[in-house]
């Protein structure tokens, strides 16, 4: 799929791939598509920064670098946000569909997770695909406290932005070749992209195998969205 590529990305839009990333990671973060590259995006931001291939704002690539940081933590925030106001304005009525994407299973699982990690399932969650994109609705439906949503979201955004775009920046910094050589660019960022790809694979067979069902009748399923065993209520 050609537009799971941040290099196809940018041949096709140019330095336009910059504010189409706003628009990804703010769809991502809380508007039920959980199959947009966003992880992949923030560490190919990084690297066309650090060589240069994406110049948007004044003060060469330090500015860039600031402005990409700021702005795409205020589109991941944006997008829970969101996300949240849907989950709060339209309720329950959000787990009785059960779509191709809006799977009831996945809402079941989320609020297993949520149980399970509380305010840290906003900050661990943003690291995980799918699970940053359903926690937030949970949240929303449960009716957690707005204020104490938007902080935990905001600790998420930050330390999700940060390390995964500066990861991207230091090492175009330290290997220029890497912005000049699109082979070993592209390697890298395949690299970069199977993690979550290996981890879906796990997570998914995880909460699809028979023993995350609600085998011990506690109301909740017995793995989480994450594949990680939820105990029973005790």
């Amino acid at each position: 799929m050609d537009w799971m590529d941040p290099n196809w990305l940018l041949d096709r839009f140019g330095e336009a791939l910059f504010w189409l990333s706003l628009v990804i990671i703010f769809v991502e973060c809380g508007l039920f598509f959980p199959f947009l590259p966003g992880d992949t995006l923030l560490f190919a931001m990084g690297l066309f920064i650090a060589g240069e291939r994406v110049d948007v704002f004044p003060g060469g690539e330090a500015g860039d670098l600031v402005a990409a940081l700021v702005l795409f933590t205020i589109a991941g925030i944006a997008g829970n946000i969101a996300g949240y106001e849907i989950g709060r304005a339209v309720g329950t009525p959000l787990y009785e569909r059960d779509g191709r994407i809006l799977k009831r299973k996945y809402f079941e699982q989320t609020t297993a997770f949520f149980d399970k990690h509380g305010n840290k399932a906003l900050v661990i969650g943003r690291f995980v695909p799918f699970v940053r994109t359903y926690v937030t609705v949970v949240a929303g439906v449960g009716r957690m406290d707005r204020g104490r949503f938007i902080l935990w979201s905001l600790v998420g955004a930050v330390f999700w932005v940060l390390s995964i775009t500066l990861l991207g920046f230091f090492l175009g910094a330290a290997f220029p070749s890497l912005g000049e050589q699109i082979d070993k660019l592209i390697i890298v960022i395949l690299v970069f992209s199977l993690m979550p790809i290996a981890w879906e694979w796990w997570r998914h067979k995880r909460t699809n195998a028979p023993e995350a069902d609600d085998r011990d009748q506690d109301g909740r399923p017995d793995r989480d969205i994450a594949g990680q065993d939820v105990p029973p209520r005790g």
